[in-house]
């Protein structure tokens, strides 16, 4: 029988592309709910400042398992930093001033 660690270098497998809503975040002059896909609404709540960020929810359209505690079906705070440390790209929201390739 083999077992699964958390902090294994393996990433979980997770749908970037699926719906997700990321809520209590303003936009304009109200707090109204955003859906459009998962890696969007991690990278749009990494650009918030830290208060925002706390005051966050993000709902994916399934529940999603990247710890041991089983699945999640809605997201705050530091799970959104977990997720956004598994983006594909390392997460990173925007290219780095180093990347010669960056535009």
């Amino acid at each position: 029988m083999t077992e699964a660690y958390w902090g294994d270098t393996t990433p979980p497998d997770i749908d970037w592309r699926m719906s997700a809503a990321l809520e209590n975040v303003p936009r304009g002059d109200t707090d109204v709910a955003e859906v459009t896909s998962l890696e969007t609404a991690v990278r749009t709540w990494i650009t918030l400042d830290p208060e925002h960020q706390r005051a966050a929810t993000l709902t994916p359209e399934h529940a999603l398992q990247i710890g041991p505690e089983g699945a999640v079906r809605h997201f705050t705070g530091d799970a959104i930093a977990a997720l956004a440390a598994l983006l594909p790209t390392a997460g990173r929201a925007a290219p780095v001033d180093d990347d010669p390739t960056a535009a």
